[in-house]
């Protein structure tokens, strides 16, 4: 039989190249978004579902899991990829706002996993594939909020891959650092602009863009490079729980979890310090 995966946030970005990835894979796809209305680069594929799923929404979750069921059969996978990234000055960035961002990737990842858990233990099977980031395993400035976000995703992941191994359901991370096609970089600039910062930042905020415009410029890897990654962390059939899915990152992966803790914050402070 064939195989499925639900993916969230499938719209655009690497969940609608991931859907496309799995499909062209052999896979059925339940590809899921939060306004799936009018939306046509899915919908014409036999083993491809296009539902509604709002992370933020229990409702729609569990109605697009027993939906998902009642198309496929069974769901074999889960990918949780929805996910937005707050860029600016923590003290700038109001309350709600960072709310939203622990809504969508922390407790949305949360919600979605607890609701097909029952599932996956009645099939004594499932994989669960959390994506990550870069901000998940460094820090940078700017994207404080972010980085709190996925570190707790991170927190959130190993623990409950220890919970649920002796279950036969696996977890895993993807930790991609900066794509080039993807427009996750749109929102997060729009996000930014809402909310300016205290003047008395502005020397810092200058020195902070001229680093993450070397960063942007060092991107190599594509949507599809990483869907790839994903893909492969749902199949490989290893107890693998970390995949660093993009080669831009890997000096600061390996600074930080290769280095002591002295050398790394001192590496890193460098990068931001006044010149």
């Amino acid at each position: 039989m064939k195989k499925t995966v639900l993916i969230t946030g499938t719209s655009t970005g690497l969940g609608l190249t991931s859907a496309k990835y799995f499909a062209r894979n052999g896979w059925n796809v339940i590809a899921t978004m939060r306004r799936p209305e009018g939306h046509t680069e899915l919908d014409q594929a036999e083993d491809t579902f296009v539902t509604r799923l709002d992370v933020q929404d229990r409702a729609s979750i569990s109605a697009a899991i027993d939906a998902g069921i009642g198309r496929f059969g069974r769901i074999d996978a889960l990918v949780n990829n929805a996910g937005f990234g707050l860029f600016g000055i923590f003290e700038a960035t109001p309350r709600e706002k960072i709310q939203e961002q622990f809504a969508v990737n922390v407790f949305g990842v949360m919600d979605v996993t607890r609701a097909i858990l029952p599932h996956f233990r009645e099939n004594k099977s499932g994989t669960i594939v959390n994506v990550s980031s870069g901000a998940g395993v460094f820090t940078l400035p700017m994207v404080s909020l972010y980085c709190a976000s996925k570190f707790a995703l991170e927190g959130f992941s190993e623990a409950l891959s220890y919970e649920l191994s002796s279950l036969g359901i696996i977890v895993k991370l993807v930790e991609p650092g900066g794509v080039l096609t993807t427009n996750f970089g749109k929102r997060s600039g729009a996000e930014a602009a809402a909310s300016a910062p205290p003047p008395d930042y502005a020397p810092f905020v200058s020195r902070a863009e001229a680093v993450f415009a070397g960063l942007r410029a060092d991107r190599l890897a594509s949507e599809e490079d990483v869907a790839k990654v994903i893909f492969e962390a749902t199949t490989d059939r290893s107890d693998k729980l970390r995949y660093v899915a993009t080669i831009d990152i890997l000096p600061l992966v390996q600074a930080r979890r290769e280095t002591s803790e002295e050398q790394y914050i001192a590496f890193m402070r460098s990068r931001f310090a006044s010149k």
